[in-house]
């Protein structure tokens, strides 16, 4: 078979001929008034054991507690939580509690582009704390202070928060 006959294969990200470029269908979709977000553009996860197998973090965050995993045998601690141990494979992983507390390591300000529904909260600041006494260092939004308070070292406290939606999730409040 000659190079030219050869079949092409789609590329990633390839922009189409024109012959095959063709307008999306309209719809008559209208908005969702319970104001949810279709799961692709929601910036939250899904929280419930039919959603996801860490259905326990998310109920101790619930609980103001926030946790992870550690591997029983190896005593390793992992973030984000997960259902395996990626060294030896366990899935009988323990719950335990992280610190309330750590410290700035890096940060950084949203001024545009935020994700969808944080549009109007804009600037806020997001980044890495590195939580007392524990060898994590997590992301997470940093509230309390405007962003051009912040310092990289300043002392910030995990707070678990409720979504409108019933939902919770985390972020880093300044300690005064």
């Amino acid at each position: 078979m000659s190079a030219e006959a050869k079949p092409r294969r789609p590329v990633l990200g390839a922009v189409p001929p024109p012959e095959a470029r063709r307008d999306p269908e309209p719809t008559n979709e209208k908005p969702r008034a319970d104001g949810k977000r279709p799961f692709l553009l929601d910036f939250f996860p899904l929280e419930g054991p039919e959603a996801t197998r860490i259905s326990r973090f998310f109920a101790r965050l619930g609980e103001g507690r926030l946790s992870t995993v550690r591997c029983p045998k190896n005593r390793e601690l992992f973030w984000p939580p997960r259902t395996a141990c990626p060294r030896c494979h366990d899935e009988e992983l323990e719950w335990v509690d992280l610190p309330e507390s750590g410290r700035i390591y890096a940060f950084s300000a949203v001024l545009g582009g935020a994700p969808l529904g944080m549009e109007d909260e804009v600037p806020f600041a997001v980044g890495l704390v590195d939580l007392d006494g524990a060898p994590l260092r997590l992301f997470g939004r940093i509230v309390g202070k405007p962003w051009t308070e912040l310092r990289i070292g300043d002392r910030v406290s995990v707070e678990p928060f409720d979504l409108a939606d019933g939902r919770v999730f985390y972020r880093f409040r300044t300690e005064p």
